[in-house]
């Protein structure tokens, strides 16, 4: 049978198109060449690549003690052991006394042509303000949250408020059907659901919201529900409701 014999290659791509003078110019590596001395030092010693790469491109609150430890009886791999950072502060934290400060951080465009730029002085507002949101509504370091957006500039923005302030967010593609999105939850235990309205995406509409509430409808651990006005579309609102002897 033709399946014994492996898949067939029906097209061969010899073609090669070699990026811009000037593209290649801005590159951080700038040609083949350098990508296999990097390579080259990143396989003869990785611990002193890492450490390396990680001094150099990260801001760490703790320095780590060891670069990497391994395990294969476990197997367990952990690398830069006891160092501590956090994700918020070296994508945004660290710009703001540098030139980054008023350079785009976040261009978006929507389907309909709309589009939002945030700087990292805005950005640094906006995820501070809703780490603040997120604070206001009992979210502390180690809780458990679900994010249920869309591809907006609030997905982001809400990823890197959890970042700051210590809790794990648990990102469901906005795609994914009410059952898959109660599943992720009662996985993750989450506390906080952040969702929209409505999702857009090639023209097509989705009710965000709508599966929220089918998805946590019954016995999940979701305290509150936080919604991001996407379309303006209405949606089904209720205070004070109780499901499996939690409040949301």
């Amino acid at each position: 049978m033709a399946a014994d014999k492996g898949i067939d290659v029906l097209m061969h791509e010899e073609r090669r198109f070699p990026p811009p003078k000037w593209f290649s110019r801005k590159a951080h590596i700038k040609s083949l060449k350098q990508y296999k001395e990097i390579y080259k030092k990143s396989i003869k010693n990785p611990d002193a690549f890492w450490s390396k790469m990680a001094k150099d491109e990260l801001h760490w609150h703790k320095k780590w003690k060891k670069t990497s430890e391994w395990d294969f009886t476990k197997p367990s791999i952990k690398w830069f052991v006891n160092g501590k950072l956090n994700v918020s502060y070296n994508c945004i934290d660290r710009h703001l006394n540098s030139f980054r400060r008023n350079k785009a951080a976040i261009i978006w465009e929507g389907d309909d042509g709309s589009y939002k730029t945030y700087t990292y002085q805005q950005l640094f507002y906006e995820v501070n303000r809703f780490a603040n949101v997120l604070k206001k509504h009992g979210v502390k370091k180690g809780d458990r949250i679900t994010i249920y957006l869309p591809m907006i500039p609030e997905l982001p923005i809400s990823m890197l408020a959890c970042a700051r302030i210590g809790a794990i967010h648990n990102v469901v593609f906005g795609g994914f059907s009410s059952a898959s999105l109660r599943d992720r939850i009662l996985d993750s235990e989450a506390k906080l659901l952040i969702t929209s309205d409505e999702g857009v995406r090639g023209g097509k509409h989705t009710p965000l919201k709508a599966n929220s509430d089918e998805a946590i409808k019954d016995n999940t651990a979701i305290e509150k529900v936080i919604i991001v006005k996407r379309t303006g579309s209405p949606v089904n609102m209720q205070t004070n409701r109780t499901s499996g002897g939690m409040k949301r």
